[in-house]
């Protein structure tokens, strides 16, 4: 169903009119607020009531906070489109959001209403989001789509186990690597489709010349044996074997990344930064599987899956999305490149932080700041638009 279709059947507030709307707003402040709780907690300067870790808060608020917020806007946007059917809009995308905040609530006095009630809020967020995304594609019977649905449950398994972990092991090191996984593995498929899509695009309109080659058996393949390689991690990262398997992950995911004529979008960072972005899904697997074999410390991965492929994807599907959706034109102007480039820098900074602890000090607070600058500056750049009805 087209958007002028929805926006004709819609007539609330604007903000509630589609699911990137408010979700990329909520997932925006949270990441600020999150990384501005964290620096102090690690530091300790900080201590906060709550029935997780320190660790395992930062790790869980960014897993099922941020990126549980991003994914859904991205899922309740994408969704109407792929099945025809109209978007969650008003109301009930108003409570879903509150159930969001109430799981944020709920993590945060855990320590006072018991870990089985906070697990239980705060899991009952994605238990819906899969429920309303199940509900729209078996009722448009778009078949091709349930693989989708198959990674946000197992975001929210990793969830589960997270709370239960955390609770009965007193640190949720599976639960971590579980949603960082699930993650990584949603960024590859979805990033696999939208990639090639956007860029054949916009070299078309450029003229002759490569074009990336769309999902096919290789692709496939790809991301089967990458989360089989990633099954492995969550279970054992130090394994050897599986130090292996994760870097022939990493080289299949850079030989797909390079048959999608990235090299050919210099001329707009609306493109050029989702290539960027895909680029830290191979180098994470490399550094990861290093780090059984090496000296390579385990963190340095983590991160480069964390705050860069995972960081840098969701702000530049944030970016296009909120620029196509609210009838923008399909360029990142100068607020755009600064988002870009401020999150480039946040995740370079933490990655060279997990090499370099002598530096760490300054290169985390580099990093933590330059992140809160990157959700700041989206904020600033596309809040307002968000809350605004699309234009004509």
């Amino acid at each position: 169903m087209s958007d002028t279709k929805s926006r004709r059947i819609y007539a609330g507030p604007a903000g509630l009119g589609y699911g990137f709307r408010p979700f990329f707003l909520a997932g925006a402040l949270w990441a600020i607020v999150s990384v501005m709780l964290w620096m102090p907690q690690y530091f300790g300067e900080l201590t906060l009531n709550m029935a997780f870790q320190p660790l395992d808060w930062h790790a869980h608020e960014a897993l099922f906070g941020y990126v549980a917020a991003i994914v859904t806007g991205f899922l309740l946007t994408a969704v109407p489109n792929w099945t025809g059917r109209l978007p969650l809009n008003g109301l009930p995308l108003l409570f879903l959001l509150v159930v969001w905040l109430a799981g944020r609530a709920a993590i945060a006095f855990s320590a006072h209403i018991g870990w089985v009630a906070a697990a239980i809020i705060d899991c009952a967020f994605l238990a819906m989001v899969c429920a309303a995304v199940a509900r729209e594609i078996l009722a448009g019977k778009n078949w091709r789509n349930l693989k989708v649905l198959i990674f946000v449950g197992l975001l929210l398994a990793a969830n589960v186990v997270f709370h239960v972990e955390a609770h009965f092991a007193g640190s949720a090191s599976y639960g971590r690597r579980f949603g960082v996984a699930a993650t990584i593995a949603l960024v590859m498929l979805i990033g696999g489709r939208i990639i090639p899509s956007f860029t054949h695009t916009f070299l078309q309109r450029r003229g002759a010349g490569r074009l990336p080659i769309t999902f096919n058996r290789f692709d496939g393949l790809c991301l089967a044996f990458s989360v089989t390689a990633l099954m492995g991690w969550v279970l054992a990262p130090d394994s050897k074997i599986v130090g292996l398997l994760l870097i022939a992950a990493g080289l299949l995911n850079l030989f797909r990344l390079a048959r999608w004529a990235g090299d050919r979008t210099s001329g707009e960072a609306l493109v050029l930064i989702l290539h960027l972005a895909y680029l830290f899904v191979p180098l994470g697997f490399v550094l990861s599987g290093l780090a059984a074999w090496t000296a390579i410390p385990m963190s340095a991965g983590l991160h480069t899956w964390a705050v860069g492929a995972i960081g840098v994807m969701t702000l530049a599907v944030m970016t296009r999305s909120s620029l196509g959706h609210t009838g923008q034109a399909l360029h990142a102007g100068k607020g755009a490149q600064a988002i870009y480039a401020a999150v480039l820098l946040a995740a370079t900074a933490r990655i060279v932080a997990a090499f370099a602890p002598q530096w760490s000090f300054a290169l985390l607070h580099l990093a933590a700041f330059a992140w809160a600058f990157a959700f700041l500056g989206f904020i600033a750049a596309f809040g307002g638009a968000l809350l605004r009805p699309r234009k004509a």
